[in-house]
């Protein structure tokens, strides 16, 4: 069982990671503000950083890990572009950066909660991948 949730721990943290650099990918490229720019990077690195470390302890346990569902990773570029064709304001960017990372708290919450049996080092990730999304939705408040 404790390997059983530590690896689908991983998956999600995994696929979590994956959007959140996917969605920064999307957005980065319309940003004016220099700061807010940063922050983004910055935030990106943070996650890839980690994203290094899921894989190594996915391949530990021979696993490939998991890509964002295609169907939430569609409606998140969809909705991105839909409304930064109407406003490429950097608070409608940090507006829909914030709504992302409510949902990937929200969502690693839960699958630490369903995943109770999962190792305290993949247990450790997921709560590093919430705090990365928690500081990113504070630190671009600044520009709603």
């Amino acid at each position: 069982m404790v390997e059983q949730d530590t690896i689908r721990l991983l998956r999600e943290c995994d696929a979590g990671v994956q959007m959140g650099v996917a969605s920064i990918d999307n957005v980065q490229g319309k940003v004016k503000n220099d700061n807010l720019r940063k922050l983004l990077s910055e935030s990106k690195a943070q996650h890839q950083k980690l994203n290094i470390e899921i894989q190594q302890l996915l391949d530990k346990y021979r696993d490939d890990g998991k890509a964002p569902d295609p169907m939430a990773k569609g409606m998140s570029w969809m909705k991105t572009n839909v409304m930064l064709s109407m406003d490429e304001s950097d608070e409608k960017i940090a507006d829909l950066m914030t709504d992302g990372c409510n949902m990937g708290v929200k969502s690693l919450g839960r699958y630490l909660n369903q995943y109770k049996a999962a190792d305290e080092k993949s247990k450790d990730i997921a709560k590093r991948l919430i705090n990365i999304e928690e500081r990113l939705a504070v630190d671009i408040r600044q520009y709603l």
